[in-house]
């Protein structure tokens, strides 16, 4: 069997080591990168369309050092082939995105397909030890690239975003290292049996005492941090707007949802009895992370801030979710359905949210050059005359975001909703806030930016060009076709749902 996921993750690895040579020959660097971009694109279609119900695929296995428990274990399911498309659709969006970089380009291609490959590595690893390693892959070129191309005062934003990721890390290896110490494995499938069997409590109470609420902090900290959940999430707004923006649509497009995934496949598989038992704090947090997130977005006036904050609010949504079907062992035979639509929404939440957020600061990318930098809100107005084009399918964008019917964007938070309201009506309920608050936000963006009196400065700004519209096109047909057809991913999307929800023991 050809070993299709360990050919993804290399490729983009190879590439980064081919486009470091090519120096400061922009062009060169950013072909090398775009093409193996486009091969990773077509490898992860290849892997999304070959997994089918709820099952592992595309299994790799073999000993690594047994004596530690440590195996190359690889294989995805719908989620994990959805977010390896996913991390491939952004990444080629972020390198089309990115073609004025004048300083050390061949570093900074390598480093975005380093970061590329470690997205692919975190996606597919079913041993902890692997996967730690791409985990922590994808943390190191995204420091380097929010330090040596950001803004002003881009390194304290990139240490802070180092500091605090790494702190959401360390936790995570203490925890799985006091799981091995327990269990003697680090395979996911392992312990997550063993936790719905009952063993992996008594193992870890039979070798280390009553920890296992604590060692599910320490996992939950790990994944809050990356989300991120307030009020865990200090780090994001600073990050989103001092980075690169092409790097920003890696960061809200494909990083953050690292923190999700590991929710669903690794905290509530393997500590879904413990994050049960402390399910309303959880969701209080859950519904602050998206009214407060929301809620922060109204008052920026920096472009970049502004969707930083919204990127919060709307990966709340998620979390709102994954926390309202985190109930209590029981005959549950009615809430087993709607914990099922939620994480049917959540999934698929992740992915639109994905791409409609990448799109959104691709726009940006191309506002910043037209305007010499200037992403303030009130800066603009009346853009709408000089550059139609741009600013009806930014709006596309913007709509998406917004959750209008017929885009990307509604379907997920519509299963969210739907999902959650008979798991936990309150923290429904008052989530709904932030719906409205987003919808005055976007629609504020559009007011401010597109429409009113037209400055001087901007009576000659660029409309997009015949190369930009056909760049941008296949993202924004995504969004209506799945818009309108979400069972194009729906479909797999459920079955693994059901398959997991199948396994776990809350």
């Amino acid at each position: 069997m050809t070993p299709l996921l360990t050919i993804l993750t290399v490729v983009p690895a190879v590439a980064a080591v081919i486009a470091l040579f090519a120096g400061n020959r922009a062009a060169v660097a950013r072909g090398i990168a775009f093409l193996s971009a486009l091969i990773s694109l077509a490898l992860s279609l290849e892997v999304w369309f070959g997994v089918r119900g709820g099952q592992m695929k595309f299994i790799e296995r073999w000993d690594w050092i047994p004596s530690l428990g440590i195996e190359y274990h690889l294989g995805v399911d719908g989620l994990g082939a959805l977010m390896l498309l996913l991390s491939a659709i952004v990444s080629l969006m972020a390198i089309a995105a990115s073609r004025k970089v004048a300083k050390q380009p061949g570093l900074y291609f390598a480093l975005i397909l380093l970061l590329e490959s470690g997205l692919f590595g975190t996606f597919s690893a079913l041993n902890f030890f692997h996967w730690f390693l791409f985990w922590e892959l994808s943390l190191i070129p995204a420091f380097f690239l929010i330090k040596l191309w950001g803004g002003e005062r881009a390194g304290p934003a990139a240490t802070q975003f180092f500091v605090y990721t790494m702190v959401g890390s360390v936790a995570l290896l203490l925890a799985f290292m006091a799981l091995f110490v327990a269990t003697g494995s680090m395979d996911f499938e392992t312990l997550s049996h063993m936790a719905a069997t009952g063993e992996l409590a008594t193992a870890i109470q039979g070798h280390l005492g009553s920890v296992s609420m604590w060692l599910a902090l320490a996992v939950l900290l790990g994944f809050a941090v990356k989300v991120p959940m307030m009020p865990f999430h200090t780090w994001l707004p600073a990050t989103y707007s001092k980075a690169p923006t092409p790097v920003t649509m890696l960061l809200t497009g494909a990083m953050s949802k690292m923190g999700v995934y590991g929710l669903l496949r690794l905290a509530l598989p393997i500590f879904g009895h413990q994050l049960a038992q402390i399910r309303t704090p959880l969701l209080i947090l859950a519904t602050l992370t998206v009214v407060a997130g929301a809620w922060a977005a109204v008052v920026q006036r920096d472009l970049k801030r502004v969707f930083a904050y919204s990127s919060i609010n709307h990966l709340g949504y998620c979390l709102l979710a994954i926390f309202a079907a985190a109930l209590p062992a029981g005959p549950q035979t009615a809430a087993n359905l709607s914990q099922t639509i939620a994480l049917d929404g959540a999934v698929l939440q992740m992915f639109n949210h994905g791409l409609t957020a990448a799109a959104i600061f691709w726009f940006l990318t191309l506002l910043e050059e037209r305007s010499g930098g200037r992403l303030q809100i009130d800066g603009f107005g009346g853009l709408r005359k000089p550059a139609p084009v741009f600013c009806g399918l930014m709006g596309i964008a913007l709509f998406s975001s917004l959750g209008l019917p017929g885009l990307n964007g509604f379907v997920g938070e519509f299963l969210i909703f739907r999902g959650a309201f008979p798991l936990s009506w309150l923290s429904a309920t008052i989530s709904v806030l932030g719906l409205l608050i987003t919808a005055a936000v976007i629609l504020t963006v559009i007011q401010r930016v597109f429409t009113g009196p037209l400055p001087d400065r901007w009576k000659t700004f660029p409309d997009l060009t015949t190369g930009e519209r056909l760049a941008l096109a296949p993202a924004l047909t995504l969004m209506f076709v799945l818009g309108l057809m979400p069972q194009l991913l729906l479909g797999t999307i459920n079955a693994t749902m059901m398959h997991l929800l199948g396994g776990w023991r809350f």
